[in-house]
């Protein structure tokens, strides 16, 4: 017998009881970092999304873009302001923010799923009001925190059988306003408002790494916290860290940070046992190392 065949029964004989417990659920991916700008990349992400739903999970796709608003706004002539290291967006920025996001970042994606055979429509939070914020922070112009979210236009797509692909760009209370919102802490909105069943995350790393630098794959809110106090979490990831346990107090069941770079990461994450990152969610306390 051919052992390539071999390797595929074993593969779905493994995956089976996990499609089984996803059928029906709802699962938020913030899509991002370097994967974003590799063609073959984006395909591949296109086509895990499109067998999530043909097996019958709901997934979300919420993006960011960062390098192509970067790009643009060079060649545009518009000079970035910071403030303690975070990007000042003014009006013309958001603008430019605006266009990048739900002009063409959102629309490549959307045609990445369709060219694999799924149904995908892109839109934005300012779309049937999906998500309304207030300024972040003053200094830091048009910079949204979300706090009222409508998710039922979701819902109708998940029943259509459609994949909804968001850019993180919100209106105000103000509804004159335009607000961008960072990616990550978008899509855990999202997931909260949705109940999501899993939040993941697709970084350019391999997931939240313990003192000596192993892969922790297993974590509880509480050991988060004591990570992040304790320094063991630093960086930039303590606000994808952060996102996650706003996203679990909202009623998320499950976070997961993994590496957007390695191929099928998604589907390594939900129908394998070993997973493929690491996993904050309130059941399993015991912390895991995993030498990569």
């Amino acid at each position: 017998m051919n052992r390539d065949w071999i390797a595929t029964a074993r593969t779905l004989s493994e995956a089976l009881p996990y499609l089984q417990r996803y059928s029906g659920a709802i699962v938020v991916v913030k899509f991002g970092g370097n994967a974003m700008g590799d063609q073959d990349a984006m395909a591949d992400f296109a086509r895990d999304i499109v067998l999530m739903r043909q097996v019958g999970l709901n997934p979300v796709v919420v993006h960011g873009g960062g390098p192509m608003i970067n790009d643009l706004l060079g060649r545009l002539g518009i000079e970035s302001q910071w403030v303690r290291g975070k990007r000042v967006t003014d009006k013309a920025t958001v603008e430019v923010v605006e266009m990048v996001l739900t002009g063409l970042v959102n629309k490549r994606i959307v045609q990445a799923i369709m060219d694999e055979g799924g149904r995908a429509v892109g839109l934005s939070g300012k779309d049937d009001d999906l998500m309304v914020c207030e300024p972040d922070d003053p200094e830091l112009g048009f910079v949204g925190r979300p706090v009222e979210m409508n998710v039922q236009v979701l819902h109708d797509m998940f029943n259509a059988g459609i994949i909804p692909v968001i850019a993180p760009v919100a209106t105000g209370m103000n509804d004159n306003e335009t607000f961008n919102v960072n990616g990550d802490t978008a899509a855990g909105a999202i997931a909260g408002a949705l109940k999501a069943d899993r939040l993941l995350l697709l970084t350019d790393v391999s997931g939240v790494k313990n003192k000596d630098g192993e892969v922790i794959t297993q974590m509880t809110p509480a050991e988060v916290r004591e990570m992040i106090a304790d320094g063991t979490i630093a960086g930039g990831m303590i606000p994808k860290t952060e996102t996650a346990l706003k996203a679990i107090e909202d009623g998320v069941r499950g976070v997961v940070i993994l590496d957007g770079r390695v191929a099928n990461a998604c589907l390594l994450e939900l129908f394998t046992e070993h997973g493929a990152g690491s996993m904050i969610r309130t059941t399993e306390p015991r912390v895991k190392p995993r030498n990569l």
